[in-house]
């Protein structure tokens, strides 16, 4: 029979054994060295023993969020729909003719200058009506004034029939020069026809209903507005340029107050001659 001394040492002994083993629950730390100095195997090892690092890496790429996948297909996808959309866009603008590779539209028509200009419905001095069908075919060269303006219009009216006398006389070049007014309150076509037989009587004017004038302006990107207005006597503020169209009706050049008329028709003969050339090419 054990006695109570031999009990109470065979428990000490048993409680200070337990003490220096490690507890059950507490994880066994493996050496960081045995991480970063193992690699792939390529022997028969288990797939247990790839290195905590691929771990590691392959949660990271797991638990990215969504948009590092999203938005690169989508940037795809918007990409392709503009490319999509840009190509119908060229062949609407520019069709093909029938049996071969040509356009329809001539050589010297540049299709990828800005949208200045559009259709518009005026009448002549003699009340005749003017659209835009009539100038094709012809070089133009078009100023938007009124004849109540006393100081830059008539400059520039007189700028104009100077440059076709130089075109003419010097180049062998016939324009179609054309004068607008922007104050169609006051111009009535024998008004525009008695101011412009002053200056050369080949200047076409034109008139219209002031919400046609408006349009034709827009479309030109004409700036023109009343000032000091008093009655019927009033100023009209405008930009004062002129437009070169080519025959098939695309503004070429914007010229402004600071061109004289020998600069003008100079500048004038070098896109006619430039047209030329590329339609013989």
């Amino acid at each position: 029979m054990l006695t109570p001394r031999v009990l109470r040492l065979s428990l000490l002994r048993r409680l200070r054994v337990a003490a220096e083993l490690p507890p059950p629950w507490r994880p066994r730390v493996l050496p960081t060295r045995g991480y970063h100095s193992r690699g792939y195997s390529s022997g028969g090892s288990s797939k247990y023993d790839r290195p905590m690092r691929q771990f590691s890496e392959q949660h990271e790429s797991s638990s990215r969020p969504l948009i590092y996948y999203i938005a690169p297909s989508a940037l795809l996808c918007f990409a392709g729909l503009a490319a999509f959309v840009h190509y119908n866009d060229e062949k609407r603008a520019v069709p093909l003719a029938k049996g071969g590779g040509q356009t329809s539209v001539p050589k010297r028509c540049n299709t990828n200058r800005p949208a200045i200009g559009g259709p518009f419905k005026l009448y002549d001095t003699e009340n005749n009506v003017v659209t835009e069908s009539k100038l094709r075919g012809n070089w133009t060269l078009m100023y938007f004034g009124y004849t109540s303006c006393p100081d830059v219009g008539p400059a520039e009216v007189q700028k104009m029939a100077d440059v076709i006398k130089l075109l003419e006389s010097k180049y062998s070049i016939k324009i179609t020069p054309l004068f607008i007014t922007i104050d169609p309150q006051r111009d009535s076509p024998a008004q525009i026809k008695a101011y412009l037989s002053e200056f050369d009587p080949r200047i076409v004017g034109l008139t219209g209903p002031i919400s046609a004038v408006r349009q034709i302006a827009q479309e030109y990107r004409v700036f023109f507005k009343k000032v000091e207005e008093v009655g019927q006597d009033y100023l009209v503020e405008s930009s004062h340029n002129m437009y070169l169209l080519d025959p098939c009706l695309d503004t070429v050049r914007c010229f402004g107050v600071e061109y004289k008329a020998s600069d003008l028709a100079e500048a004038i003969t070098t896109e006619v001659k430039k047209a030329s050339a590329s339609s013989t090419n």
